[in-house]
């Protein structure tokens, strides 16, 4: 009996251990990855790899970091020339509009825009693309709609886009800063560019579209 309480309290602390190294870094609505996993993509984050040389931000703490992991190297080609032409471009500097980054098919958008009322701002989420979204100016707000409380609209196929209807009580709403970015998985139902308390809601953000890979 004192052996199998010994076993127990082991498999609880052990647990415990990986919710708390998930909890770190996955959003509020995925589950809890296997701790063998959340050791991988954790010793894979902070080897910066993945930066290619990147230091002007770092994840948002509601970034999918397992999906970020998987869809990384899968593709590690269009990342690279993401995170390269972020470091190597002045993106306070540069005209707002559209650049294509060299090598890829990726196009970056540098908007400078504002955040607005919620019920003005557009849910979404895309099955192809995965949205990449980095404010160097200001504070955007955002929003993660719950899965089980929203409803799918129609697929637009052409435009790459979902709609839902949402419940406002259940939806997780959190600013964006410089020094942070935010990746929009296609599980990742959001709504971007969100009123925040702030007295200044201009913001410049840049959005490049990756190629989601199943």
């Amino acid at each position: 009996m004192k052996k199998l309480l010994v076993i127990i309290a082991a498999l609880f602390m052990a647990a415990s251990a990986n919710a708390q190294i998930c909890h770190k870094h996955k959003k509020v609505h995925t589950t809890c990855c296997k701790s063998d996993s959340c050791a991988i993509v954790e010793k894979w984050l902070d080897s910066n790899v993945w930066r290619n040389g990147f230091t002007k931000a770092s994840p948002a703490k509601q970034v999918d970091l397992m999906n970020f992991y998987h869809q990384y190297n899968k593709n590690q080609e269009q990342w690279n020339a993401l995170f390269n032409w972020l470091q190597n471009t002045d993106l306070l500097s540069i005209e707002k509009g559209k650049y294509p980054i060299e090598g890829t098919s990726l196009v970056a958008s540098v908007e400078d825009s504002s955040n607005g009322d919620l019920e003005k701002r557009r849910s979404e989420s895309h099955r192809r693309k995965i949205d990449f979204q980095y404010v160097v100016k200001g504070i955007e707000g955002f929003a993660l709609l719950d899965h089980k409380s929203s409803k799918e609209g129609k697929y637009d196929t052409k435009k790459d886009v979902i709609h839902y209807d949402y419940d406002k009580s259940k939806t997780n709403f959190f600013k964006s800063v410089p020094g942070s970015f935010n990746i929009f998985f296609p599980s990742d139902w959001h709504i971007a560019k969100v009123a925040t308390e702030e007295k200044d809601q201009n913001i410049r953000v840049i959005v490049i579209k990756v190629d989601y890979k199943d």
